[in-house]
């Protein structure tokens, strides 16, 4: 791949990337109705790819996952009671490893029970 061809790719899908200095020097090349110099770098970045033809790409969301609910509020603190029981006794019994799975359990029944509240 030639230099040139290689320089037209990585121009068109690292504008973003680039400083004003650079995206004003490229706007350069192009016929222009308004002052380079007055632009602002999303102003430039989009004048650089109308001017070239390039498709603006809509950006991608991240969707959030969906938290489905299982358990009511009340179901949920009635099983994190139950669990603390149940941590209690491996504890005392010098189960530190039924104690240790135990303890993230009511973690994450905790964090779900905040969001159910929320919602």
């Amino acid at each position: 791949m030639s230099e040139e061809t290689h320089k037209k790719i990585h121009d068109e899908k690292h504008l973003d990337k680039l400083t004003i200095k650079e995206l004003r020097d490229i706007a350069a090349e192009f016929p222009h109705e308004r002052a380079i110099h007055d632009m602002k770098k999303e102003e430039l970045i989009a004048f650089i790819k109308q001017a070239k033809g390039i498709k603006d790409e809509a950006p991608v969301k991240k969707k959030k996952h969906a938290v489905k609910i299982k358990m009511s509020k009340l179901e949920l603190k009635a099983k994190i009671r139950e669990l603390k029981g149940l941590r209690g006794q491996a504890l005392e019994s010098s189960e530190k490893e039924k104690a240790v799975l135990l303890r993230n359990q009511i973690s994450r029944l905790k964090k779900i029970s905040r969001r159910v509240i929320a919602v």
